[in-house]
């Protein structure tokens, strides 16, 4: 007999995961409450890494069903998810997402919706790489400068240690960590 398992995840602390096991338990499923999985943790750190979902995949067995309410509750990016759900179908457990009509992830059709989905996030992170190289081509023919500002100039440093300062005093003065202090401490 399957059993029905629930993972709530919000990213921040004042956030609540409970609209999240009211809408699973809405759209049909019964849940039990020692079966909601609940944390809080960023959606960008791996599922595999999660307190909360590696307890979730200890008490998950064949034929178990999880359910999510969005798949962004499984994770931010789509190889992340792709793969969770790809390790939970090897495990013979089926994912539901209730944002997605409640299919099956694991199924052919939500197969399909999940390799449409990851092309889709694929081609989005193209363009926006391509977006980002070409505004950092014309920033760069404007002569802006690119990256962090510096907080210490070679010159700076150079003066210092001509006035016979030592490396660890010269990054205290300039508020410089030490290995900043030595990157231009040797351009002579």
């Amino acid at each position: 007999m399957s059993r029905t398992f629930a993972y709530c995840r919000v990213s921040t602390t004042d956030q609540t995961t409970e609209n999240q096991a009211q809408e699973i338990r809405a759209s049909g499923f019964h849940l039990e409450p020692q079966r909601i999985i609940e944390e809080t943790v960023s959606g960008s750190v791996p599922a595999n890494e999660r307190k909360g979902f590696k307890k979730l995949l200890e008490r998950m067995e064949a034929s178990d069903i999880l359910v999510v309410t969005k798949l962004d509750r499984l994770g931010r990016n789509a190889m992340d998810v792709r793969s969770t759900v790809d390790k939970l179908s090897s495990l013979g457990i089926k994912v539901h997402c209730l944002a997605l009509g409640g299919v099956d992830l694991t199924s052919p059709a939500g197969k399909m919706t999940m390799g449409v989905i990851a092309a889709v996030a694929e081609f989005e992170r193209d363009l926006l790489v391509e977006r980002t190289q070409s505004g950092l081509a014309r920033a760069k023919s404007e002569g802006k400068t690119l990256g962090r500002p510096q907080k210490a100039s070679t010159e700076q440093v150079l003066a210092l240690k001509a006035q016979g300062l030592s490396q660890s005093q010269v990054a205290e003065k300039l508020n410089i960590s030490v290995s900043t202090t030595k990157r231009l401490w040797n351009k002579t």
